[in-house]
């Protein structure tokens, strides 16, 4: 039999399991004797990731990370769990008795498995299928959808459900949605969810960035990894919250995140690093934490104004040390000081940068290098939105790093999953094709240049060739993928969108830029079958809603004509970014536009020799 653990570098239990079992010599032994011992990074391999999650899911009722399962040599499971200790506990047997368990079925009861494995075969074939009810595709559905979102959402602390709580942006950034079109209560989740989430805890206070999750309802606890993926879709929501509340503390958190983004995970030679590790010097969390003396011997007179800013004690409010979460805003403390909240900004400010330098000193988390496509496509895409209404210098990011993306990732034209120290892999999902056409689109409206607009078409002609599905949607692997039990197709939204949601809105994005009906066709029949599992439970098909949002309601096509270095073609790209308009898209080009530019700039012309914009 198979014994298949999968995981990924920045996850802490991933790590302990490794170092209490893999690495006993009598476990490694009676493993490689009678097991075909298989380790996968979840990371690499989504599509093994989520067949087997699916797999575990439904023998357990749950599943998680390390995820360890015994398959047939067919690759059927019989037999699942996730993390199991070296001795038991935690009413879990040892990874010992379960290996000596499942060998013992194996060579005793051969029926037992074969008929588990064909059972769990079969479940998972009958996930596989697609709705088969259809809703009306009317905006009522995305006023359903918000109204169930808001009335699940916690009023007290922000967020959806219990602990362990996840941060959850696509459902922010589609109430932001709402809350344009009108809806009365969507604002209001969105700027609690997002104030509670960066006073701390979840959110690093000291060097920017957000932890995957907290472990309690309130965020203060993280599980200290950090990942590309959360950072780049959280920035975006704090800079679209900033774009419709104006309130400075958004743009602050979303310009600390993109400073923490390039500062921690940008590669030398371009590109992104996946993760950082939760795990410092073998401890976990000890790289954000700190005890009461040391912040006292740090901050010297401004530690009274820190020690209430964030309410440290000397017992600390996690196994003895302090986990940073601020307690008074700025307001108060300037009343309880004699300062003026300006003051106190300043000299907090000064406070974190004292801490961030002393933090620099300590053993630091491990960082996972790997480059992966989609979650590259997902920074650059919050970069160039940046670029278009924050400061230019970050449309200078994302027009690097989509260079060296599409140099590493996509070599000779072809595009890979993922790279590592230069070396690309063999394989490429959905996902990567999906959103790397949407951060290139994104790009496009940011600096005006053609080129990625065509390289966009060119992955989306391909995306359909290669990984379309005759019954709609799409698959999550291309046709001449190596051969799975079944060739998977996620419909669920998960910490990021599915393949299929994000291919949903690149197509229907797209099909505005060209004016290919053919596209927004394809587009609607990848949406319709989930259209009533979207309206039901929003929470896990956030990014579906969004797409629904460009299906359905009218777009904005702004055109703007000129040379891109004219200063008032600059000005009119900067008055069409002015303000955030979801279903808005812009395109700017010289007299005459490029024959194969995008239609609502054919026949354009400048006006008085003037740059002009078309609306």
């Amino acid at each position: 039999p198979i014994f298949l653990s999968i995981g990924y570098a920045a996850c802490h239990w991933c790590h302990v399991m490794a170092h209490e079992s893999f690495e006993d010599p009598s476990i490694a032994a009676l493993l490689n004797e009678h097991f075909v011992p298989v380790k996968v990074d979840r990371e690499e391999r989504p599509d093994l990731d989520h067949l087997y999650m699916s797999a575990t899911i439904a023998m357990t009722g749950s599943g998680g990370w390390p995820m360890s399962i015994f398959l047939t040599p067919a690759g059927e499971p019989f037999f699942a769990g996730t993390y199991f200790p070296p001795q038991p506990r935690y009413g879990l047997p040892s990874f010992r008795q379960v290996l000596e368990s499942v060998l013992a079925i194996w060579r005793t009861h051969p029926t037992t498995v074969a008929n588990v494995a064909s059972r769990i075969r079969l479940e998972l074939q009958r996930h596989q299928l697609l709705s088969q009810q259809r809703t009306d595709l009317s905006p009522t559905l995305l006023l359903k959808a918000a109204d169930t979102l808001c009335e699940q959402h916690d009023s007290l602390y922000g967020g959806w459900g219990p602990a362990p709580k996840f941060p959850q942006p696509m459902a922010l950034d589609f109430l932001l949605r709402r809350h344009l079109d009108g809806h009365p209560h969507a604002l209001s989740c969105v700027t609690l969810s997002l104030r509670a989430m960066a006073r701390g805890g979840i959110y690093d206070v000291i060097g920017g960035g957000f932890a995957r999750y907290a472990t309690d309802a309130a965020w203060l606890i993280p599980h200290f990894e950090k990942m590309l993926y959360d950072n780049a879709l959280l920035a975006r929501i704090y800079l679209h919250a900033w774009l419709c509340t104006r309130d400075p503390f958004f743009r602050r958190i979303a310009e600390e995140t993109l400073t923490f983004l390039q500062r921690e995970l940008a590669l030398p030679t371009g590109c992104f690093a996946s993760s950082l590790d939760a795990d410092a010097d073998g401890k976990e969390g000890s790289f954000y934490v700190w005890s009461a003396h040391e912040l006292a011997r740090l901050l010297g007179p401004d530690w009274p104004l820190f020690q209430r800013a964030y309410a440290v004690t000397n017992h600390g409010n996690w196994e003895g040390v302090t986990i940073l979460q601020r307690a008074l805003d700025d307001v108060e403390l300037a009343a309880s000081f004699n300062l003026t909240p300006h003051d106190v900004h300043t000299r907090l400010a000064a406070c974190h940068a004292r801490l961030l330098a002393a933090r620099n000193q300590r053993p630091r988390p491990l960082r996972d290098d790997k480059i992966i496509t989609s979650w590259n496509a997902f920074t650059l895409a919050t970069f160039a939105a940046a670029g278009r209404f924050l400061d230019p210098c970050y449309t200078a990011v994302a027009q690097q790093h989509m260079h060296s993306l599409l140099r590493f990732l996509r070599p000779a034209g072809v595009l890979r999953h993922s790279c590592f120290h230069g070396d690309p892999s063999p394989h490429v999902f959905l996902e990567d094709f999906a959103a790397l056409i949407l951060a290139l689109l994104e790009l496009f409206q940011a600096d005006a240049d053609i080129s990625w607009y065509r390289i966009a078409r060119d992955l989306a002609s391909e995306m359909i060739a290669r990984f379309a599905d005759s019954d709609g949607g799409f698959f999550d692997t291309p046709h001449d993928a190596p051969q799975l039990l079944l060739r998977p197709k996620q419909l669920q939204d998960n910490a990021t969108p599915c393949g299929n949601s994000l291919a949903a809105e690149a197509l229907l994005i797209l099909a505005h830029f060209t004016g290919d009906s053919s596209l927004r066709s394809r587009a609607e029949h990848t949406v319709a079958p989930v259209a009533s599992l979207a309206a039901h439970y929003p929470l896990g098909f956030a990014h579906w809603l969004c797409a629904f949002d460009w299906l359905l309601l009218p777009e904005e096509l702004i055109a703007i004509v000129g040379p891109s270095a004219h200063p008032a073609t600059k000005a009119l790209l900067a008055f069409a970014h002015q303000t955030w308009s979801p279903r808005r898209l812009v395109a700017s080009a010289p007299e005459p536009p490029p024959p194969d530019a995008p239609p609502w700039l054919a026949h354009r012309s400048s006006l008085h020799n003037q740059p002009t914009l078309y609306r």
